[in-house]
């Protein structure tokens, strides 16, 4: 199989842009980037970088108004997302592509049983009804891990535990039988424990489903746990692309660099970790040229990095970077 053949998902120069009372948010520029079937990518970076934008453009669930996809190609399995009509992308959710979430408190429906929840998306999307969806929801319930799914399938998400909350929405996701999860910061409200536990479930799922998983996270441990490739967005632009080895060997974009160098260090002798200076720049306003330049340590006091914003460009067999200093970028 090619890796062409391979390529799951693919989204070419994707801008998604809110038009709100303070002014235009460009949310999302220009953003590039392919999922393999089988692998896990990595979408990384700080809060407000576009990460969970880029992921709900491909869901096409950003609200109007204020929110619009104002360009770009969203491919999956080669048909494109941006062109099909509302019923067919009815259709490819949850059947195709499913989503989970941070809080499943905010996603769950408090007033109905978690059975009655996980039974509705198999009705809606497998057309299974009465017993036989029932079945199918509680085999997801044992296979997500809930201890006596026959009980709990009968109980409401107040009753259930963070973890376990979380558990019923993989569980919800996965009734399908979807090729592609996307998963948004899906143990961001769990303790350290549980958010082991839900990321080994996550990946022993791939391993018994071969699906692949879109992955958005702010948290480097997590990707070098789970990730096979991963993207790296800043102020609402990839910044670098790279699998996830070569991204911890040797990361290429000064940003990245950054991140890397923010994270505690076992037997590391220095009491402060290191920080990346300044502020993610406002949206409203970001600046000219590389939207990095004014807290990079290279390009800050660069010209060409003040004035001109740079390509997202190959600099090494299967890495790309938006730098103009990145190793192995031509410099003419």
């Amino acid at each position: 199989m090619t890796e062409e053949k391979n390529i799951l998902l693919s989204i070419r120069g994707l801008a998604t842009h809110f038009y709100t009372e303070q002014g235009l948010v460009k949310a999302v520029q220009d953003v590039s980037f392919d999922i393999r079937a089988g692998r896990t990518l990595a979408v990384v970076g700080e809060s407000g970088c576009g990460k969970s934008v880029t992921a709900l453009s491909v869901m096409r669930l950003i609200p109007w108004p204020p929110g619009r996809i104002v360009s770009g190609e969203i491919l999956f399995k080669g048909e494109s997302l941006l062109k099909v009509p509302e019923g067919r992308m009815r259709q490819i959710r949850g059947n195709d592509i499913a989503m989970i979430f941070q809080e499943p408190m905010t996603s769950l429906n408090p007033v109905f049983t978690v059975g009655d929840q996980i039974v509705e998306a198999i009705k809606l999307h497998q057309k299974k009804q009465g017993r036989q969806a029932w079945k199918i929801a509680i085999e997801m319930m044992r296979k997500v891990g809930i201890a006596d799914p026959d009980r709990r399938v009968g109980e409401y998400p107040h009753q259930m535990s963070g973890g376990m909350r979380q558990r019923v929405m993989i569980a919800m996701a996965l009734s399908c039988s979807p090729s592609l999860l996307i998963a948004d910061e899906p143990t961001t409200a769990l303790d350290v424990t549980i958010q082991a536990q839900i990321l080994e479930l996550l990946r022993n799922l791939q391993d018994q489903e071969g699906m692949s998983i879109l992955m958005i996270t702010h948290d480097l441990g997590v990707v070098a746990e789970n990730a096979d490739d991963v993207v790296v967005m800043y102020a609402s632009r990839v910044v670098e692309t790279a699998s996830a080895e070569n991204l911890f060997n040797k990361p290429r974009h000064p940003y990245t660099r950054g991140l890397l160098h923010s994270l505690p260090k076992l037997g590391a002798k220095k009491e402060r970790l290191e920080v990346i200076g300044g502020a993610v720049p406002n949206p409203l306003r970001f600046p000219s040229g590389c939207k990095f330049h004014p807290r990079c340590p290279i390009g800050h006091d660069k010209e060409i990095c003040r004035d001109h914003e740079p390509p997202l460009k190959e600099v090494a067999p299967g890495c790309t970077a938006a730098c103009w200093f990145a190793e192995g970028y031509p410099r003419d």
